[in-house]
Parts: C-alpha cells; sequence; structure tokens
C-alpha cells in the first residue's frame, strides 16, 4: 500500500468564536434569487452552497491539493485499485448519531442505489465494494484503476454524509427524514421561498463558529436586492451555484463607495459558455461551420469591458490556462465578423439583397438562446450575442427561464444554445469533460459531432490512465475535438464576487466555486 495523507490535524485550534467581544455582531444574511430547495445531499435539486454547510466530504479538494477531512488519512494500493480510509474519531451527526465506518458505508450504498442519477459521476460505476475494516476504517475497491476518484469524493455532493437515522426506506433515493450532516451549520428553519436560517454547531470538530447565525434570504435578483442590502435587511452576497450574481458590477460599486461594504473576487474558477446542441439535426447549429460563425462573432472584449466590468476576463478556449492539462495547441478563433459571414457563405448560407436573415435550401438561419432569467448578467449578454449574430445575417431568439429549467432542456435535449459554466477548479477539466457522455449534462451537446465515438473512448481511456504522458496526450486529443467542432463556445472566464460588510474577516474562497467557508468568518 501507499502511503498518501499525513496524520490527523490533531487538537481543534482556538478559532474566532472563543475570542470575540459579547458585543460584536454574528449573524449573515445573504441574498438568494431561489429558495434552498430539497437539502438531501445525494439529489441534485438543493442550493449547493447550503448544502456544503452542512454535509461534509472525506476529504477535500485545496490549493495544495488533497487535503484531509473526515478522512484523516489514507492509503491507495500499488494497483490503484483499492482506497482505505481512517476516519477522525471525534465527529458527530447533528443528531448525535456517531459518524464511523459503518455510516460511510450506508451512505455510499445509498448513493449507489441511485446510480442512473450519478452516471455522469464515473465513479459510481467503478465501485465494486464498500467494506467497513473496523469502527474508523473503510475500504473502497474499484473495477479498475481511477485517477480522478479523490477529485470526486471530494465534491459537494453526492460522496457526502448523512445521519443514518434520516434515512428513508434504508436509503436516500425516495426521500429523507431529515437533513443532520457534519458540517459546521445545522439547517434549523426552513420557509420556502422565503428564508432558511442555519446556525452554528456549536460541537462542530474543527472548532465552533464564531458566525453563530447564517439565514439564506430569497429575493429577486437585482435592484430588490440592492435596496435590501443599502436598508440593512441583508448583509451579504455572493455568486451563486449556477455563476449568477444578485446584483450589477455597478450596484457593487456603489455599496463599496459607502464605506459599508467590501468588494471581494476570487481567481478564475471557470469559463461561462455557450453550449451548442450538436444532436439538434433541424436545428442550424447542428452544423459545425454555424457554430465557428457564432465562435467569431461574439466580442468578448466588450462583454468582459461593458457587461462585467473587467472583472471577468475574455475566454478564448472551454478552460483557462489555470486548469490542470489545459494548454494543448489549439486554432486561434477570434472576433471576426467577416470570417463569421465568410464561413457562413462559403457553406451556403446566403443573404439576398434586402433581407436580413440567412437562407440555405429554404431554411432561415435562426435558433434560440436560453439563458437563467436569475442572471441580470446573461440577459445583458443574450441581447447583445442577439444583435451581433443579426449583424452576420443570424436570428437569435433569446428567452429567460429558472436555472432548473434551463437544466431540465441540457438533460433532454430540447434546446439549440444555452449558457452554462465549467465546474470549476476543484473538479476541471475532469468533471466537464466526463460530462460529455452524460446524458443529464452535455450528451446531446456532443453526440452530433462526427468524432463522437472517438470522443467518448478518449474520454474513457484519459479516466484510467495511470500513465501522466498518455493522460497529458488523450486530454489534449479531447479538448482539440471539442474546440474544432466548437461545442463550447467560451465567453468569459470568471469566479466567485462576493459583497461582505466591511468588518467582515476571514473571507476567503475554496478550490470549488459552490461553497464558501462561512466557518472561518468573523466581525472585527
Amino acid at each position: 500500500m501507499i502511503l498518501l495523507a499525513g496524520c490527523s490535524a490533531g487538537e481543534k485550534a482556538t478559532t474566532a468564536a472563543d475570542t470575540a467581544p459579547a458585543n460584536v455582531p454574528s449573524e449573515l444574511i445573504y441574498a438568494t434569487a431561489k429558495d434552498i430547495q430539497d437539502m438531501n445531499p445525494h439529489i441534485y435539486s438543493g442550493s449547493m452552497p447550503a448544502q456544503g454547510m452542512v454535509y461534509e466530504s472525506l476529504v477535500e479538494n485545496a490549493k495544495e491539493g488533497i487535503q484531509p477531512m473526515l478522512a484523516e488519512s489514507w492509503e491507495i494500493s500499488v494497483d490503484g485499485k483499492m482506497y482505505t480510509f481512517h476516519l477522525r474519531k471525534d465527529v458527530k451527526f447533528h443528531d448525535g448519531e456517531p459518524f464511523n465506518a459503518e455510516a460511510v458505508k450506508l451512505n455510499f450504498e445509498a448513493v449507489l442505489q441511485n446510480a442512473e442519477k450519478h452516471s455522469w459521476i464515473k465513479l459510481t460505476t467503478k465501485l465494486t465494494d464498500i467494506r467497513v475494516v473496523d469502527e474508523f476504517t473503510v475500504e473502497l475497491t474499484l473495477s479498475e484503476p481511477y485517477y480522478p476518484a479523490l477529485m470526486e469524493l471530494s465534491m459537494t455532493r453526492p460522496f457526502v454524509f448523512l445521519s443514518p437515522k434520516d434515512f428513508k426506506n434504508g436509503g436516500t433515493k425516495d426521500g429523507v427524514n431529515g437533513f443532520h450532516g457534519t458540517g459546521p451549520y445545522v439547517l434549523a428553519e426552513h420557509r420556502i421561498d422565503q428564508y432558511a436560517v442555519f446556525e452554528a454547531n456549536d460541537s462542530y470538530w474543527g472548532g465552533a463558529p464564531a458566525i453563530k447565525k447564517v439565514t439564506a434570504k430569497v429575493l429577486p435578483a437585482g435592484e430588490t436586492t440592492y435596496l435590501a442590502l443599502l436598508k440593512g435587511e441583508v448583509n451579504f452576497v455572493f455568486t451563486d451555484d449556477r455563476g449568477a450574481d444578485s446584483i450589477d458590477v455597478e450596484a457593487m460599486k456603489q455599496l463599496e463607495k459607502t464605506g459599508d461594504y467590501q468588494v471581494v473576487r476570487s481567481e478564475a474558477m471557470n469559463t461561462k459558455m455557450i453550449v451548442a446542441n450538436t444532436s439538434q439535426t433541424a436545428s442550424p447549429v447542428s452544423e459545425t461551420v454555424v457554430r465557428e460563425a457564432i465562435w467569431h462573432a461574439i466580442d468578448r472584449e466588450t462583454i468582459s469591458r461593458d457587461i462585467f466590468g473587467g472583472v471577468e476576463t475574455p475566454a478564448k478556449k472551454l478552460f483557462s490556462d489555470n486548469v490542470p492539462y489545459a494548454n494543448p495547441d489549439l486554432k486561434p478563433r477570434g472576433y471576426d465578423l467577416n470570417a463569421a459571414s465568410g464561413l457562413l457563405e462559403k457553406a451556403g448560407w446566403s443573404l439576398t439583397e434586402g433581407e436580413q436573415i440567412r437562407v440555405k435550401n429554404g431554411k432561415p438561419l435562426a435558433a434560440s438562446l436560453y439563458y437563467d432569467s436569475n442572471s441580470a448578467s446573461q440577459k445583458t449578454q443574450a441581447e447583445f450575442i442577439q444583435s451581433e449574430l443579426k449583424s452576420i445575417g443570424m436570428e437569435l431568439t433569446v428567452i429567460g427561464e429558472e436555472s432548473s429549467s434551463i437544466a431540465s432542456r441540457r438533460s433532454s435535449g430540447d434546446y439549440d444554445l444555452l449558457f452554462n459554466q465549467t465546474w470549476g477548479l476543484a473538479y476541471d477539466p475532469q468533471s466537464t469533460i466526463a460530462a460529455f457522455t452524460s446524458a443529464s449534462s452535455y450528451l446531446h451537446a456532443t453526440s452530433g459531432i462526427a468524432e463522437a465515438d472517438e470522443l467518448y473512448r478518449k474520454i474513457e481511456d484519459v479516466m484510467v490512465s495511470t500513465d501522466e504522458t498518455a493522460r497529458t496526450s488523450l486530454y489534449a486529443d479531447i479538448m482539440a475535438i471539442v474546440h474544432d467542432e466548437a461545442v463550447f463556445i467560451p465567453i468569459t472566464s470568471g469566479g466567485v464576487t462576493v459583497v461582505a460588510p466591511s468588518q467582515l474577516q476571514g473571507i476567503a474562497f475554496k478550490q470549488t466555486q459552490f461553497e464558501l467557508p462561512f466557518e472561518h468568518m468573523h466581525f472585527e
């Protein structure tokens, strides 16, 4: 066996909660455009920032690499098929139940009972056995080596832990009876579409949080949230798990000028993009040349400058340079309206004099773009892109819907184009690329290209490769295929933005764009 993680973190450190004066504020109220929804961590409808406060994983994906969390240490067998985890011995679920190897086994089995729901996470297809070695040691056996295993175990969901007392019918796929995790906060109250209250877990193994209450208040994005911040009805906003900000950049600047608020931004974590449905043969976007033309017709510099105030930077490819393996030699494809028009003309999309929309074989060059109706920036981008495409003879209808509706469209294939974003630093490139083959994610986006079978074979190979050189080469090939086919049209590289009270300290970011470490925050 190869030892891969060190010893326990040892005794709990003194926290800000231990030393804070009695009169220092200890509550954050954040605005969210959507309800936290179902907090069952083994399905996907709940708010990820909220679930991140309540539930924890065996390991954490940090800037330094995979770090201990509920597992103090672990070993991986030489053949890469067996993972042995040594658990912390000082952890309890919020309902008082002990966290131990049996709880790990029950939670993992609950996830696997709903394997179809989790098919995009390849680890679920490779786990063949979960064995309790002793009270605080659990052993996972895989059918074959799988290099992203620890990364997938570190995700916000589904491989996190719920008290077995909350299970329904022996599992979680049919719902749960409660939401008791091991995390720094406990879900204390939830009024649907109004608010949710999370109270500090004062028995938390990592030390009691200084922020004693975090409230998620449901408010419409935009002016309503901005006014609520000015009035002090909420005092915290951040980029949500769909990549949308509650207020725009100009509103953030105005709040910062008051002196009451600070704006804190993470490094680039994701790529905002337009996903094209290549399998929708009735749509013009099923043609590679049309997707290439759309790519050329988007002025990313203007979007970066005028819509995001320079906070997000123009993206030239699917993954930014700080993502591992993301530096293959790809052909440049910049903003060029003449090139876009030339491509379309050469492909038979002709523009008759006096007409505004190109036609090919009697069919107009027209498509729909879906955006998140809770995101002011997506709406503005959609309308800007609509204008740009009109200038090359393409009619774009822009449609705003709730994020859950757009996710359903992505799964069913009922779309031409839609906004989305990559999974982010902690998960990429493997998670976004694994989703290329998933029916619930990007299968409709990739299945219509000529090289689909080759693409899927290379994705399968890269996930089990144990050779670094071979893995690098496979990733380069995969990224080149989707780049050349213009399946994912990049817009900007972005991260997480926080607007918080000026006296709030300890604001930081995890490698995941879906969680914030509220437990590390405190007021001066």
